[in-house]
């Protein structure tokens, strides 16, 4: 009974840690860059999973590590798939001409250092 309880909670608790990187996916969808998806991260998310749910399949079956880890492999090949996604058909770069200046101009204008005079 105590085995299956916590069991049960280490797979909750699994799962939301390989979905956690699905709060950034929204932002790459939004903005349509992989900017703030670290690859890294979906990569070994991916391989962790897979890697835990191939040796729940080994000696004895463990359903515990096989549907935690399982669904964490999934996640992390959806996110591998979006990062690919939008790393290869995201936006087209910006043209030249749509960015901003990189310099500001100011306007040179006198100033009356006199203070008991009113400005002209």
């Amino acid at each position: 009974m105590r085995s299956m309880f916590v069991g049960i909670i280490c797979v909750v608790f699994g799962i939301i840690m390989y979905g956690s990187p699905l709060s950034i996916v929204r932002k790459v969808f939004k903005t349509k860059s992989v900017e703030f998806l670290p690859f890294w991260l979906c990569l070994a998310g991916f391989a962790n999973g897979a890697v835990w749910f191939t040796y729940a399949f080994l000696k004895t079956f463990d359903p515990y590590l096989c549907t935690g880890n399982g669904i964490g492999g999934l996640l992390g090949l959806f996110q591998l798939c979006v990062y690919a996604y939008f790393t290869y058909k995201g936006p087209p770069p910006k043209a030249a001409d749509d960015s901003k200046p990189s310099e500001v101009q100011l306007q040179n204008t006198a100033t009356n250092t006199n203070a008991s005079s009113p400005p002209v």
